[in-house]
């Protein structure tokens, strides 16, 4: 095998364990999990214990002028996602960064005009694409089975406490398109293609949240086909279904319907298929998060993939800001009442 990669991590708060987790996996791969880093220096130290990582940094400079990274793994909130995508990308070390991308549509410009000048790698770690559900849905959906998708809906709707982990959503002042949306439209993008207009409607149902927790917005795509986004986190179904996305996607030929089961129902001149889109649990995964968990390694792995032969990630910042242009023009849709075109990078 060729010389490993050698991974380091910005971030170890909630999530951060999901991407250590992968890349300890991928180490057969080539990834070599190098250093931590985080303002927390009890975070930073423990995650290293934990998962077997030799260096850990209170300070990013100094993790970056005492390390030879070659990727860089930054696992923060979205409001320091620009200063730190900057200093790396400086130091023309590969980038990921979690999604979303930024707090606003510039900053992710910023970002990916800088790396563009740079010539170095920078992607976005959207990882719903890469749910075992919904890879396998894309290859149906690419087999021709139902023919091109005139129609789908793309679901996620829960009532989990996201409050308890994550306290500072109460003050977001763009909550859920941000947070969940973003993923939910970046399937609609994976699935039916690109998007030329939008319509969105956006509720605020929980009065200790500042912004948005509930959306509905209809997106028609570039091919004719139309797609209804709707996510909230103040579901009250029974039961629940957090954290799944629910898909019903129909064509000329045929209908697919993917529930809260883990089957896809794929029908066919009048014909019904079954098929089974769990997987079983790795070492580090539980229900329910497993199908989530499962996706960090999947996307981890398509970007120490591309990373390794010189191509772009599948989600790489120019493709994200494609998902995140659609994100812009729901909340300008639902501000001003009126349907929108999404934004170009040129």
């Amino acid at each position: 095998m060729a010389s490993s990669v050698r991974v380091a991590g910005v971030g170890c708060g909630f999530f951060a364990g999901n991407h250590y987790n992968s890349w300890n996996d991928l180490k057969g791969e080539g990834a070599e999990l190098v250093a931590v880093c985080d303002i927390d220096a009890k975070k930073a130290e423990v995650t290293a214990k934990k998962f077997g990582v030799p260096k850990w940094y209170t300070d990013f400079d100094e993790m970056l002028a005492k390390e030879k990274i070659d990727l860089l793994d930054v696992i923060t909130r979205m409001d320091t996602h620009r200063m730190l995508v900057e200093k790396s990308i400086g130091k023309k070390i590969a980038t990921i960064v979690q999604k979303p991308f930024a707090p606003d549509w510039n900053d992710c410009v910023a970002m990916t005009a800088a790396a563009d000048k740079a010539s170095v790698f920078l992607a976005v770690h959207e990882n719903f694409r890469f749910q075992a559900p919904l890879i396998r849905v894309k290859r149906v959906i690419e087999s021709g089975e139902i023919g091109a998708p005139t129609w789908a809906r793309v679901s996620f709707r829960t009532g989990y406490d996201i409050y308890s982990g994550q306290p500072y959503f109460y003050d977001e002042i763009r909550f859920i398109i941000l947070d969940l949306g973003i993923h939910t439209l970046d399937i609609a993008r994976f699935l039916l293609g690109e998007v030329d207009l939008v319509s969105c409607q956006t509720q605020r149902r929980n009065p200790k949240v500042k912004a948005e927790d509930t959306v509905t917005a209809i997106l028609r795509h570039t091919s004719g086909a139309v797609s209804v986004n709707d996510f909230s986190y103040e579901s009250r179904r029974l039961p629940d279904t957090f954290p799944n996305t629910l898909l019903e996607i129909e064509g000329p030929k045929g209908a697919i319907v993917v529930d809260n089961d883990f089957k896809m129902r794929v029908a066919v001149d009048g014909k019904l298929r079954l098929e089974d889109l769990g997987t079983p649990l790795l070492s580090w995964t539980s229900h329910p998060w497993h199908v989530a968990q499962e996706s960090v390694l999947n996307t981890c792995r398509n970007m120490l993939s591309a990373f390794r032969t010189g191509r772009d990630a599948d989600t790489s910042a120019r493709d994200n800001l494609k998902t995140y242009a659609v994100a812009e023009a729901c909340y300008e849709s639902a501000e001003k009442g009126t349907m929108v075109h999404p934004r170009h990078f040129p």
